[in-house]
């Protein structure tokens, strides 16, 4: 049985990706490694408060490995910060990075690219999967998963802070695709089978950042 790190954003695409790799007798999972923007003590792009991240993977039953970013990160910060991580572990001898990426070949080479210079190599358990049977599966396998964020650019503001289900796949426009895999939204993940129990939030303040990107804050009850 190999031991592996899991990318983990909080959001639906991950935790399919976990879900998919927990049935696989192959694998057991070493930590759930997520980036936080330290200024914000949010996690990065998805604009989750880190105490409601880290009741979901206690929820979970996983460490938790956080890599922390500067809210204006370069490219070069980041992924000095992520490789320092991933050196640590690669010298317990872990080797592979488990990601819920579906179809973006640019992202997934520049992952593996990363990747190859440690000597680590990359998993993508729900890679090519069509995207409307896993927004939809997300559903029927019981996990409750809530937009954070939306980019205004492509998905009107009226889409944040719901909580996705039939209804709001429904409403998409179809010009959006139905997991956000091109940015258009973003989630966090409150409950479902892998869960040992619900994460509990209340909605807060919805604020629009760089005239583009409206995050719905979740406060922890």
């Amino acid at each position: 049985m190999e031991n592996v790190l899991v990318s983990w954003s909080g959001g639906k695409d991950s935790a399919i990706a976990l879900y998919e790799i927990l049935k696989n007798p192959n694998y057991q999972i070493s930590a759930l490694l997520t980036t936080v923007t330290e200024d914000y003590d949010r996690i990065s792009m998805h604009g989750v408060r880190r105490i409601l991240l880290e009741r979901q993977v206690v929820s979970l039953g996983f460490p938790l490995e956080k890599v922390f970013i500067s809210k204006n990160a370069s490219n070069e910060e980041y992924e000095s910060n992520m490789g320092q991580v991933l050196a640590k572990y690669k010298d317990a001898g872990i080797t592979s990075v488990v990601f819920g990426d579906i179809f973006l070949e640019d992202l997934r080479k520049y992952r593996e690219d990363k990747l190859a210079t440690l000597d680590m190599r990359g998993i993508f358990p729900i890679w090519k999967r069509d995207t409307q049977e896993l927004a939809h599966s997300l559903t029927a396998l019981g996990f409750k998963a809530i937009t954070t964020c939306v980019d205004t650019n492509t998905l009107g503001r009226q889409f944040v802070g719901r909580v996705i289900d039939e209804q709001f796949l429904s409403e998409l426009p179809a010009t959006v695709d139905a997991c956000g895999e091109n940015g258009e939204y973003h989630s966090f993940v409150y409950d479902g089978p892998i869960f040992k129990e619900r994460v509990s939030y209340t909605l807060g303040e919805i604020v629009l950042r760089e005239n583009r990107f409206c995050y719905c804050d979740l406060i922890p009850v």
